[in-house]
């Protein structure tokens, strides 16, 4: 496939097609978000429902040593279709637009557009988009009261677990919970997307014994979530770089999270419960937690080499001699580099550079041990390993990362369940057994 110029993105104009009618939604008891603007985007809803076959022309996503027989974490095995994103060694792809263009010319919000929709906004179409989201920065006073309570009485639980509770108690409160229809499940997923943040920066404020800050409605996406977080606004380095990694982290596929998503969309389920689902398999370190990890490792490091009683290879050496898995490498489709990775450790760099010299020691750490495990291991870092130390440097609270990492995939996780629920089968593969043989209970 050709290359994607840094002006594509920018410079494609969209189709027009004809509007479809506004929808609102008629709210009862405690309001969930303002909704009732009806949404009109052109044509959006006829492309954010469609599954398009992935265009022929796209690299395999098989990666060249992945046994054909061996099925374990169904490793190599293409198990449907999707048009929303293309995943395969040499490029990551939404919806035809190359991850690196992305990152360079757009916008996190017309990325959400882009993943939710099905094509690239027009002018008019991103500010109807962007008012709405701002309108739906709204959480509900029974959840705010939750999460807090959360906070103060199990300080110790884990905020992708808060995460969770807070969703589902929004789909509780959310008048339209059980419409599988597309209109609705484009509001609310554009109500989760729009509330999220503001979910994490509650539970943050509350573990530091801080009331929460109003949602600005000045502010885009990534600065908002910010702003949220810690009550302060961000300079415009720190905003873009935080608006690249919601981009970068958006959407991958039949990843383990957005396969969960689909597996309980094919039942029939509703959004909120395919997402809750997602959110629990984001959890695990050997998916989303990852870049909690790869900063708690590279913190090890730091302790262990600082006074130069160990040098870095030398605890690298340590580590492999252990047989130690290294957090933030290696990846089951990128045998050659994780496209992501770069991107986002030049960000970070960049903002340790210009705002926190400081975190710069943390970036140095980073290349070396990167350089490390590809010479010892030929091992590539993947995205989780540059975000640890950007986050670190931005001063977000390591146990943050995860649920930031929710704020983002919301839209490709949403973007998934309407796809699934659209041409559904339910998704129920076979098991090859592997147990004793047969025998007689009486025998």
């Amino acid at each position: 496939m050709e290359s994607v110029g840094e002006s594509d993105f920018r410079d494609e104009s969209c189709p027009q097609s004809t509007v479809r009618p506004a929808v609102s939604v008629a709210g009862g008891g405690e309001p969930v978000a303002d909704v009732n603007s009806g949404l009109r985007y052109p044509g959006s809803l006829g492309w954010a429902v469609r599954i398009r076959r992935p265009p022929r022309r796209l690299p395999s996503t098989k990666g060249p040593n992945v046994s054909s027989t061996d099925t374990r974490g169904l490793a190599g095995q293409t198990i449907g279709e999707t048009g929303i994103c293309s995943v395969n060694q040499t490029q990551l792809i939404y919806r035809g637009y190359e991850i690196a263009d992305l990152a360079a010319n757009a916008t996190f919000e017309e990325v959400s557009f882009l993943l939710l929709v099905g094509h690239k906004p027009t002018a008019g179409e991103l500010a109807t988009f962007k008012k709405d989201l701002v309108a739906m920065r709204v959480v509900p006073d029974s959840v705010a009261a939750a999460i807090t309570k959360i906070a103060g009485e199990s300080p110790d639980a884990h905020p992708m677990s808060v995460v969770r509770t807070a969703i589902s108690l929004l789909g509780h409160l959310d008048p339209e919970c059980e419409d599988t229809g597309p209109e609705a499940e484009l509001r609310k997923s554009m109500r989760l997307l729009a509330t999220i943040p503001l979910c994490i920066g509650i539970h943050q404020r509350a573990l530091e014994g801080k009331p929460p800050v109003a949602p600005d409605p000045s502010l885009d996406h990534a600065a908002n979530l910010l702003w949220c977080m810690t009550g302060e606004k961000p300079g415009e380095i720190a905003a873009r770089v935080m608006d690249v990694s919601l981009i970068l982290y958006a959407e991958h596929d039949f990843n383990a999270s957005t396969f969960t998503c689909r597996v309980i969309a094919s039942t029939n389920s509703d959004l909120h419960s395919a997402v809750c689902g997602g959110v629990g398999a984001l959890k695990g370190n050997l998916h989303g937690g990852a870049n909690e990890a790869a900063m708690a490792m590279l913190a090890d490091i730091m302790k262990d080499t600082e006074d130069g009683s160990m040098t870095v290879d030398a605890w690298m050496e340590r580590a492999f001699a252990e047989k130690r898995k290294l957090m933030g490498f290696g990846h089951r489709v990128y045998k050659n580099g994780d496209h992501r990775a770069g991107i986002l450790r030049d960000w970070g760099l960049r903002y340790a550079t210009e705002e926190n010299a400081g975190a710069k020691k943390w970036f140095d750490l980073g290349d070396t041990v990167q350089g490390i495990m590809l010479d010892q291991k030929n091992i590539h870092p993947n995205v989780d390993f540059p975000c640890g130390m950007t986050y670190f440097a931005m001063g977000i609270p390591v146990p943050q990362y995860t649920p930031i990492f929710v704020a983002s995939r919301i839209t490709g996780w949403c973007a998934h369940i309407m796809e699934q629920h659209a041409n559904n089968r339910i998704i129920r593969p076979l098991a090859e057994y592997a147990g004793p043989e047969l025998m007689d209970w009486n025998g």
